[in-house]
């Protein structure tokens, strides 16, 4: 798996203006985007995952190209097999564990439905050991189990890559450290790749993958 971004991107409003300039490319199965609040981390992610358009530049996720200004690509976020895992996971709260992992493989508005159930989800409620709360409600069951529920969702259509916004800064102390080590495992086993913003340097620790440093929208180490 190949990440290779380059991107630049103005920003501007009344209040605030900010330039991202953003270079970096990795072969790692894990990548940490690692920086304070408003080094640019989530703005990068967002451009990979298609839900930002830079203003020149390219991103190229294992040897697909997702976005060139240059050769006038830009790839909807559907077309670009780029799962995106947003900080408080954004679970349908009307839709069950089962239904949620389920939802990238329904097609147009409607609910995955309560009945069948598609062989890709049940493997992965497997792996994710979530079957016993397959039909629960995301209210009903832990952040940490909401949590496997949200990235389970974000396998079920085998992406490429699997970007992660601040995936435990949610999450309370305790639980934080054993999820680290889940999601290690779980990346590990599954040989998922991983694109993995944060501003704690426990998780660049605990996660050892190839750690960039972003500052003031700029790549610095």
């Amino acid at each position: 798996m190949s990440v290779d971004v380059s991107i630049r991107k103005a920003l501007r409003d009344d209040e605030r203006h900010f330039d991202l300039d953003i270079t970096f490319a990795s072969d790692a199965r894990r990548i940490v985007l690692f920086g304070p609040s408003g080094a640019g981390k989530s703005l990068t992610l967002r451009a990979v995952a298609g839900l930002l358009v830079p203003d020149v530049g390219h991103v190229r996720v294992d040897g697909h190209t997702l976005y060139d200004s240059a050769g006038g690509i830009v790839l909807p976020p559907r077309d670009r097999s780029v799962a995106y895992v947003f900080q408080d996971y954004a679970l349908f709260p009307h839709l069950t564990v089962a239904q949620n992992i389920a939802f990238p493989l329904a097609r147009g508005w409607l609910n995955p439905s309560k009945r069948g159930r598609d062989p890709r989800v049940a493997r992965l409620l497997e792996l994710f050991e979530l079957g016993g709360m397959a039909d629960s409600y995301p209210a009903r069951i832990s952040g940490g189990q909401r949590q496997r529920v949200a990235l389970a969702r974000a396998l079920v259509a085998e992406p490429r890559l699997v970007l992660l916004d601040e995936p435990f800064a949610a999450l309370d102390p305790a639980l934080r450290g054993r999820m680290r080590m889940e999601l290690l495992a779980l990346q590990q086993r599954l040989d998922m790749p991983l694109l993995v913003i944060t501003h704690d340097p426990a998780d660049v620790d605990a996660l050892q993958g190839h750690t960039i440093e972003l500052r003031d929208g700029r790549v610095v180490a």
